[in-house]
């Protein structure tokens, strides 16, 4: 087992001061999901690796996803029996071996609507989707689906109307806390050697005629430029892919379209299930997804080629996702239901439909120029498959025969001993004074490392409290996201770290302070960074809450961003 390492502010400097200090095998641009999937699979090669992110890790689509591990089932609809295949496979690795601690099943409930035809033709779908989780040989723990009656459906659904349904089809798939298991991934591979430094951008590439041979990335904390030496730079910026393609002067094999995605986060008791839902839209499918003491609700499709940093959503968006979901449900949901909402972008490979829907979730890897890889598209489901591919082009490059992918027996931080660990929830929760609510709520977020977080409660008992008007998170879990998970501003442990910043009815604005006062000592922030931050966060809220007023996407990008970008400290 791997030794754990802390994305502390110490690690970080560090980090920055090596990426400097030598030349690296591969250099991976980009903090998302595939990015940091690159740099662990790199690493378990025994690359030297050096992983550069320009805010947060996760902070762009892989913090804002579905949260849905799974093959899709619409993908067989389309007859892409192998994108599906190899997301079933990724699903069971991530379920079993990879991430058990972040990764859990799910049930959903197919609401059938006609009584002749659907049943066999959905019947049949979501055989073959069982079928081929099975043959991918990752399906344990996960049930086979079954048939319910219309009667049988409502006991699992009450919320369901009578008229919307002669019957129903439920299967399983698995969710994941996306932000947390990008930020995992990245830590795992620091874990294994990696450099990496969030907050840290790439201006230009390095050239030695045609090739690149690494980048310049500044450190957008102090304002310090780093020349970052590489044999092969790696290109996983997603919806940013074409802009860092221009800065190696080429257009690059592909380019990647942007479709916003918007998804609504309502209180659990606002409908009346022990299920998710997936419904049919006119374009797409919609889900109902359990999620702790909410659901969320999504998702749009629609294109996007406004501001990429901060996607918004506009009032039409949620009137979007009301009037479907409540086309079903014997009490509507109203505006005022409304807990929390994000936006977020998927990286699509442009192609000739204009429909984004219609556009290509497969995933492409080329080789623009010598000593650049860019790789782009794909599914949150399947990050591991692209970031072995990118690492594969890239190695072979480089002179000497390099292993091949190991990441699909390696554990993330957290995963090993997971399941002992969860076995003695109750043991734990009486010698750590907590309630084995909370300790199975930690456990399902840290896994076997929970006792980093236990440490800090049993040091000062007073973070053992859990944060104002959050009380899924405690205290602990702020101070632990610097010290441990390379937290830098307060927006990130409210948006990522966490997510108070959907959960709660104010969003976050309640905890703000507190959480900036516990991170103020570990991040040596004075009280001017201390206001700034809130300031910052505060003027976010109220940015994205007027957005959501808005009626079209213009608007609503337009007053999202009026609040300004956080302020380092000085």
């Amino acid at each position: 087992m791997v030794k754990p390492v802390a994305l502390s502010p110490q690690s970080r400097a560090e980090a920055l001061y090596r990426l400097g200090d030598q030349e690296l095998d591969i250099l991976v641009v980009g903090g998302g999901v595939v990015g940091a999937g690159a740099a662990l699979d790199a690493a378990t090669r025994g690359l030297s690796v050096g992983l550069v992110e320009a805010r947060d890790w996760a902070s762009g689509t892989s913090s804002r996803s579905s949260k849905l591990i799974h093959g899709g089932l619409r993908y067989l609809e389309m007859l892409d029996f192998r994108l599906v295949a190899e997301a079933l496979r990724e699903r069971g690795l991530l379920l079993q071996r990879i991430a058990p601690h972040l990764v859990r099943p799910v049930p959903f409930l197919y609401p059938l609507q006609h009584r002749v035809w659907e049943r066999p033709y959905v019947g049949s779908g979501v055989l073959l989707y069982d079928t081929m989780g099975i043959t991918s040989g990752n399906a344990r723990g996960l049930p086979r689906h079954r048939h319910l009656t219309r009667r049988g459906a409502l006991r699992e659904a009450p919320a369901l109307r009578t008229d919307a349904l002669v019957g129903a089809v439920q299967y399983w798939d698995a969710q994941v806390d996306d932000a947390r298991h990008t930020m995992t991934t990245a830590r795992t591979a620091a874990a294994y050697g990696a450099l990496v430094a969030n907050r840290t951008r790439v201006t230009r590439f390095l050239r030695q005629g045609e090739r690149v041979v690494g980048a310049a990335v500044t450190d957008l904390e102090t304002g310090t430029e780093t020349e970052v030496r590489a044999r092969q730079v790696i290109n996983a910026t997603g919806v940013w892919t074409d802009d860092t393609q221009a800065m190696a002067g080429t257009r690059g094999q592909f380019h990647v379209r942007a479709s916003k995605g918007v998804h609504l986060l309502v209180p659990r008791d606002r409908i009346n299930s022990r299920t998710g839902l997936i419904l049919r839209t006119e374009k797409s499918v919609l889900f109902v997804i359990p999620w702790g003491r909410h659901w969320i609700v999504g998702t749009t499709d629609t294109d996007w080629d406004l501001d990429k940093f901060h996607p918004a959503a506009s009032a039409r968006d949620i009137e979007y996702l009301l009037d479907h979901v409540n086309q079903v449900l014997v009490t509507p949901l109203l505006p005022e239901d409304v807990e929390g909402v994000y936006a977020g972008l998927r990286p699509l490979l442009s192609g000739e439909a204009a429909d984004t829907s219609k556009l290509s979730r497969e995933h492409l890897v080329a080789h623009p120029v010598p000593g650049l890889v860019v790789v782009a598209g794909g599914k949150y489901t399947t990050y591991r498959v692209m970031a072995k591919d990118a690492v594969d082009e890239a190695v072979r490059a480089l002179d000497e025969k390099v292993p091949g992918c190991t990441t699909d027996t390696v554990p993330l931080l957290g995963a090993d001993g997971f399941q002992a660990i969860w076995n003695a929830r109750h043991t734990l929760a009486r010698r750590s004074g907590l309630h084995v609510a909370r300790v199975e709520h930690l456990l399902r977020r840290y896994g076997s490392l929970v006792n980093e977080v236990l440490d800090l409660v049993a040091a000062d008992p007073s973070l053992g409290e859990p944060l104002p008007s959050s009380d899924d998170y405690l205290r602990a879990e702020a101070v632990y996201a610097v010290t441990h998970e390379g937290a830098r501003h307060l927006d990130d442990v409210l948006a990522r770290r966490t997510r108070i910043s959907i959960e709660s009815w104010d969003r976050g604005v309640d905890a703000a302070r507190t959480v900036a006062g516990l991170m103020a000592e570990p991040l040596g922030w004075g009280e001017d960074q201390v206001e700034r931050e809130i300031d910052h966060y505060l003027k976010r809220v109220e940015a994205e809450r007027q957005a959501q007023e808005q009626p079209d996407d213009h608007t609503a990008d337009a007053v999202r961003l009026g609040a300004p970008e956080i302020v380092p400290p000085a």
